[in-house]
């Protein structure tokens, strides 16, 4: 199986699972435990990670403010980019609506991706994006929470590359999960199903 097909796969499960509400399989990378969880319920639960500028965020950070979460890494070759420009997209779309919300890209490579790099790597991206790290042991905790599907793929020299889920994660101003979003969609389409989750009670 290639690996884009391998992720895709992924992807169409946990759309699947997270829509239904089932049971989701997790893979995490080699830097974790090798284990395979079986887990019921909505996608989310709490954590408390860094941001690039030293200070702590938990899941209560942006209580009161629609959350729109993207799992990736820096190293990401294509998917984590669009993704992130589709977010900035989406936001100047929204106009006035995009300042009930907080976008967030958390790491799922915390060993090459520390507050530096990330900091450097999001300059490239919407300046209000904000991007979390951790130890191994809070990412792989935050990982199982929202059900990401992470596998390490071994390079040449020692290098490899994380197959991971695309998908972005709506949590509601309460902190509760409203939506999985498929991290493929176009910013403008990304902006008009926010606006429409945005604007229902969730």
């Amino acid at each position: 199986m290639t690996r884009w097909l391998r992720i895709a796969l992924a992807c169409a499960i946990a759309l699947l699972v997270i829509g239904t509400g089932g049971l989701a399989a997790l893979k995490l990378v080699p830097s974790y435990p090798q284990t395979t969880d079986l887990m019921v319920g909505a996608p989310g639960g709490p954590f408390r990670l860094t941001a690039t500028d030293g200070s702590a965020v938990t899941d209560r950070t942006y209580r009161g403010k629609w959350v729109l979460i993207y799992f990736g890494y820096t190293s990401c070759p294509d998917a984590c980019p669009t993704a992130l420009n589709s977010m900035g997209v989406a936001l100047d779309r929204l106009g006035a609506n995009a300042a009930t919300l907080q976008p967030v890209f958390i790491t799922v490579d915390p060993k090459r991706d520390t507050r530096e790099s990330l900091a450097e790597y999001l300059k490239s991206f919407d300046p209000h994006i904000v991007a979390l790290t951790c130890s191994e042991e809070e990412i792989a905790a935050v990982v199982k929470e929202y059900r990401v599907y992470v596998e390490v793929e071994p390079g040449n020299g020692g290098d490899y590359i994380v197959n991971h889920s695309s998908l972005y994660y709506l949590m509601n101003p309460d902190g509760k999960f409203a939506r999985v979003i498929a991290g493929d969609v176009s910013g403008e389409e990304l902006a008009e199903r926010l606006r429409h989750w945005m604007n229902k009670t969730v």
